[in-house]
């Protein structure tokens, strides 16, 4: 009965930290949207600003390799460009044609 208690207790921590982890990485992720679309819509041409910003973050993710990143380099790196869809939706959004 303890290792059952002790293991309970365990998963409830860890989804705990995952809430947690989960909730920054949200605020983080609205925050740097929201920069990133002050900042582009400063520029004379905003859509190529994005493109171009877009463009070298693929790049420097893509670089990334099982070295510097360890074992979980593939899912990490998928997880990575699909993050960097969505910011690419969420900024073209509100950037003026």
């Amino acid at each position: 009965m303890t290792n059952s208690t002790d293991a309970n207790a365990e998963i409830e921590a860890l989804k705990r930290e995952v809430a947690e982890l989960s909730g920054l990485a949200l605020a983080t992720g609205v925050l740097l949207t929201q920069l990133l679309q002050s900042n582009l819509k400063r520029e004379l041409n905003p859509w190529n600003a994005a493109t171009k910003m877009l463009t070298d973050a693929r790049t420097a993710i893509q670089g990334f390799s099982p070295e510097t990143t360890g074992e979980r380099d593939p899912a990490m790196k998928q997880r990575a460009l699909d993050a960097l869809d969505q910011y690419e939706q969420q900024l073209r959004t509100v950037l003026p044609v």
